[in-house]
């Protein structure tokens, strides 16, 4: 008895040993994983830290475009976002020591990006026309139209022939904007001539469905239009250029906040020392293919 009662008691501590080391190892683990988490945590708040000073001091300057909107903003073939208006930007933080952070956006949500503070400007071929009082607006510095475009061999040289025809358009831009405008008449009219008014999320898409023969026309900006006109020889804008077709006019300008003068001031005072000393020009020359040089009124 006494034999079993030593075997079973030298067990029991063997046993004792190997919980209590078995309990040391899981609370080692807990505090490892404790640490980690303090560590990962103190990281991310680091790193908030200093995009909330970034943001402070101004050294971030972030602006929203349309990332299907060439020449003024677009992908190109290595995956960088570049364009006219990109361009500028650009210029204007490496004058003022600014980090630039180009943030494609979705066009119908824009007011929502800038009203949260997700971006600083909406900066891409943004119409300030019919729009003055809900922007703070920098000068404009682009003249441009509305115009259609559609195939060579449509048969559609007027915009009376647009009758009956199914027209394309992009969501929450200027030229939906000029067709549904309640004080032009000749555009409302115009509009309601249509068999139909199809709106798309971006131009790639609308053009992708004007190639496919799904719509008859397509309405939109100019400068977007002679982009894409280049890389496509089978289409037109409608009636070869001539103002009387043209859908609307407008002016380009760089949209800001409500009320926020200061970072307006900042850029703009920027902008017109670019036109001053030439650089404006040398970046519109850069998309001269696309008529940018004379559809810039800035520094004219």
């Amino acid at each position: 008895m006494r034999k079993g009662l030593a075997l079973f008691t030298a067990a029991m501590m063997v046993f004792g040993l190997a919980a209590c080391g078995q309990d040391k190892a899981q609370d080692d683990a807990a505090k490892d994983a404790t640490v980690a988490a303090e560590e990962t945590e103190t990281a991310e708040e680091t790193e908030a830290a200093k995009d909330d000073k970034a943001d402070a001091d101004g050294t971030t300057f972030t602006v929203g475009f349309d990332a299907e909107f060439p020449p003024y903003g677009f992908m190109d073939e290595n995956g960088e976002y570049v364009g006219f208006d990109l361009d500028l930007a650009a210029e204007v933080c490496k004058r003022q020591g600014w980090e630039l952070k180009k943030q494609p956006i979705n066009w119908d949500t824009k007011d929502m990006e800038l009203s949260s503070g997700s971006i600083d400007c909406i900066w891409n071929g943004f119409t300030m026309n019919g729009r003055e009082d809900a922007y703070t607006w920098s000068v404009p510095y682009v003249d441009n139209s509305q115009v259609f475009v559609v195939a060579k061999e449509s048969g559609i040289a007027t915009k009376a022939d647009l009758a009956d025809k199914i027209v394309g358009v992009q969501a929450d831009s200027s030229a939906l904007a000029a067709l549904e405008d309640e004080e032009n008449q000749e555009n409302l009219d115009l509009s309601a001539s249509f068999s139909s008014l199809n709106q798309f999320a971006d131009y790639n898409t609308a053009f992708m469905e004007l190639e496919a023969g799904s719509i008859d026309a397509l309405a939109m900006d100019i400068g977007v239009a002679n982009y894409q006109l280049s890389q496509r020889e089978d289409y037109e804008i409608l009636a070869g250029g001539d103002a009387k077709e043209y859908l609307a006019t407008e002016q380009y300008a760089i949209g800001f906040l409500l009320g926020n003068d200061e970072l307006k001031d900042t850029v703009e005072s920027t902008l017109m020392e670019m036109v001053d000393d030439g650089t404006f020009a040398e970046i519109a020359e850069k998309y001269a293919d696309y008529g940018l040089v004379d559809a810039v009124c800035l520094g004219k």
